[in-house]
């Protein structure tokens, strides 16, 4: 059995920010009076390194002006042991901002696949950046249409790979009940975990992260007429003693990532050997993938699964078009891919492609 996507709905923050701006505005935030001036000549390289030209922020207030009326809750350090706000004030903002996004993912997700709320049975969060209960899920049904008895699923903290989680039980969802109607919805707002003071880690991710929402309507496929494209397979492995490799952890002023320059390399060493392994038990050699949807952690990751899996780099486009376009939002960021292959009528099968703390590689097969 398959779950057929009937619609993909994205949207982001209303403004954003060039990327060298974020630069300018990361300066007074990690570079203090007592800092290097080698470091404040390296920050806006990470930057550019991070291939990003522009991301959306909920903490903007304004697309363009000054930084002072452009945001206000990140203030400059006035001193090497201010780290900015607290992280229950991040959490307020969350509370606010990630309802906001769910639910215009959502409605554009039933409009593009044409399916009333009150046919939806189940609702699948994913979300790795924020907490509150109640959560955004109840925002998201108490939109006019959705019945109260709709099932909730939430995932919460597993990173970038979170949606592929969440296609996975929405399929079970749907393989278990044919008439199953399941929404998915994952939702990010990176930007509130800004991190002060100078580690090149902690500034690179500062340099990828950014905000959205993304959400996917389907059911159970009736038929295998070609037009839908539908999820046939989910695979999951997990690199052996490679947990520091990638962390996201809960901090007193925000969640703090940290990303291992190993992550490459081990990338390249594990992955192919596992997916060649997972995609011959579906019956399809890796040659015979038509397109790919991988999740953009960064422009090294990506240029790595190209050579581990040796595709041409012209099937990264779509990845690394996203990144540019709106930097990485985590979790939703592999839904904007794939809304982009559809869109673009990609040639199928397609292979979903996400990384995560684990370090975990996830997979998903789409025909």
């Amino acid at each position: 059995m398959s779950f057929e996507i009937l619609g993909i709905g994205t949207t982001n923050p209303e403004h954003s920010i060039l990327q060298s701006e974020a630069a300018v505005h990361a300066q007074a935030l990690s570079c203090h009076s007592e800092s290097t001036e080698q470091q404040r000549r390296l920050l806006p390289v990470l930057y550019r390194r991070a291939r990003v030209k522009r991301r959306h922020s909920v903490v903007l207030e304004n697309s363009s002006g000054e930084e002072a009326v452009r945001q206000t809750f990140y203030q400059p350090a006035d001193s090497p042991v201010d780290l900015g706000p607290a992280t229950s004030q991040r959490m307020q903002e969350y509370e606010k901002h990630a309802a906001t996004l769910a639910r215009e993912a959502v409605e554009r997700a039933l409009n593009s696949a044409n399916v009333d709320p009150a046919e939806v049975t189940q609702l699948v969060t994913v979300s790795c950046s924020g907490f509150s209960a109640p959560g955004f899920d109840l925002q998201v049904l108490k939109q006019p249409g959705f019945s109260p008895d709709v099932s909730r699923t939430h995932i919460g903290f597993m990173g970038c790979h979170g949606a592929l989680n969440g296609l996975r039980v929405a399929k079970s969802f749907t393989d278990n009940d044919p008439s199953a109607c399941v929404v998915v919805c994952a939702v990010e707002v990176c930007s509130l975990h800004q991190q002060y003071g100078w580690c090149p880690d902690k500034i690179v991710a500062n340099a990828l992260f950014a905000d959205g929402a993304a959400a996917v309507v389907g059911k159970q496929s009736q038929s295998r007429s070609g037009e839908q494209w539908e999820l046939v397979a989910s695979g999951s492995t997990v690199v052996p003693d490679s947990e520091e490799m990638m962390s996201w952890r809960i901090g007193d002023h925000g969640f703090e990532m940290t990303l291992s320059p190993q992550i490459p390399d081990l990338i390249k060493a594990r992955l192919r050997p596992w997916l060649e392994n997972w995609l011959a038990g579906q019956g399809i050699r890796i040659e015979e993938v038509g397109s790919w949807a991988i999740h953009p952690g960064g422009p090294r990751i990506l240029t790595v699964v190209a050579d581990a899996v040796g595709f041409e780099e012209e099937k990264l486009a779509p990845s690394r078009e996203i990144l540019s376009e709106f930097g990485n939002m985590s979790s939703p960021t592999v839904l904007f891919i794939l809304q982009r292959l559809q869109a673009a009528q990609a040639a199928r099968p397609c292979v979903m492609l996400g990384f995560g703390p684990g370090l975990t590689i996830e997979a998903a097969l789409v025909k």
